[in-house]
C-alpha cells in the first residue's frame, strides 16, 4: 500500500466557470488557470502521481501544453488513473479537503463525492469530501483563490 499528498490552489476571477470536483457550480466567479483549473481532480490527480511514485501534476500535465489548454480536468485524474492501473496499483481511498469562503459547498459535496467516486471507479463510502472557510485570514478568507488537498491511498492489485 502506498500513501499520496496533493494540493492545489487557484485565483478566483471573473467570466470563468467555477468547477470542483467535476462539477459546475453557480458562482459570479470561477477557478483561473490553463485548464479548467479545477483545485479538487488536481489535488487528487497529484496525489495519485505522488502515491505511485510518478511525479506531479506539472510533470504529466505541464500547464505548457497547448493540448491541456482549456481541458476538462477529469481527463488528468482518467489518464492518471490508468497509469495506476497498468502499474498494477488501484485507489482504496481518497480524503478531499476544500479551502473556499466562497460558495458554501455543503450542498454540492454529496455530488462532488459521487462524481469523485465515479471516475476513480471506488465505491462513494471510499471518498469523502470536506470544505472549510478561511475564516477571513489570507487569500482564501478574503474570496480572492480557492485550495484544495487531497489524500489518497493506493493498494496492489489483489490487496
Amino acid at each position: 500500500m502506498r500513501v499520496g499528498i496533493g494540493h492545489d490552489t487557484h485565483r478566483l476571477a471573473p467570466g470563468r466557470p467555477l468547477i470542483l470536483g467535476g462539477i459546475r457550480i453557480d458562482h459570479p466567479r470561477g477557478l483561473d488557470g490553463h485548464s479548467d483549473a479545477d483545485v479538487v481532480l488536481h489535488a487528487v490527480t497529484d496525489a495519485l502521481l505522488g502515491a505511485a511514485g510518478l511525479g506531479d501534476i506539472g510533470d504529466a500535465y505541464p500547464d505548457t501544453a497547448a493540448e491541456y489548454r482549456h481541458a476538462d480536468s477529469r481527463l488528468f485524474v482518467q489518464e492518471t488513473l490508468a497509469r495506476l492501473n497498468q502499474s498494477g496499483w488501484h485507489v482504496v481511498n481518497v480524503d478531499v479537503n476544500i479551502f473556499a469562503q466562497e460558495p458554501k459547498l455543503g450542498p454540492v459535496k454529496g455530488q462532488m463525492r459521487r462524481h469523485l467516486a465515479g471516475l476513480l471507479r471506488i465505491a462513494e463510502n471510499a471518498v469523502n469530501i470536506k470544505a472549510k472557510t478561511g475564516e477571513g485570514v489570507g487569500a482564501i478568507g478574503r474570496g480572492e483563490a480557492i485550495s484544495c488537498q487531497a489524500v489518497v491511498l493506493i493498494a496492489a492489485v489483489g490487496e
